[in-house]
């Protein structure tokens, strides 16, 4: 099996090809391609590379399948005999990204750069 670790929007996701995972929101329209260059760890068929921090020439591609908002999270302040009571929501904009595949990045002029 074939899997990554990538680093997006403050966070780390176990990815193989085929996920849907959401994240922070990123731009872009539904349907467009992504690419992750922030891979911390990769692994296929028991041969795992870990990144110091980050695993040179590999890249994981993506496209986005859905813009939309997370569950809502009720802030509620209280304090106790004072009829003090506050209640805020937030709902954060998350980003629904299927991955299509973990491969090897590829320089401008077409040669594969090194791996590490």
């Amino acid at each position: 099996m074939k899997y990554a670790v990538i680093r997006t929007g403050g966070k780390q996701y176990v990815v193989a090809p085929g996920d849907v995972i959401r994240v922070e929101k990123l731009a872009g329209e539904v349907g467009s391609p992504l690419e992750f260059a922030e891979v911390l760890l990769a692994a296929e068929d028991g041969d795992v590379q870990v990144g110091q921090p980050l695993v040179t020439g590999l890249r994981v591609r993506g496209e986005i399948v859905a813009q939309g908002k997370a569950k809502k999270v009720v802030v509620f302040k209280k304090k106790r005999r004072k009829n003090y009571r506050r209640q805020h929501g937030h709902r954060q904009e998350v980003t629904s990204v299927k991955v299509t595949g973990i491969e090897e990045a590829r320089s401008d002029d077409g040669t594969q750069e090194g791996t590490g």
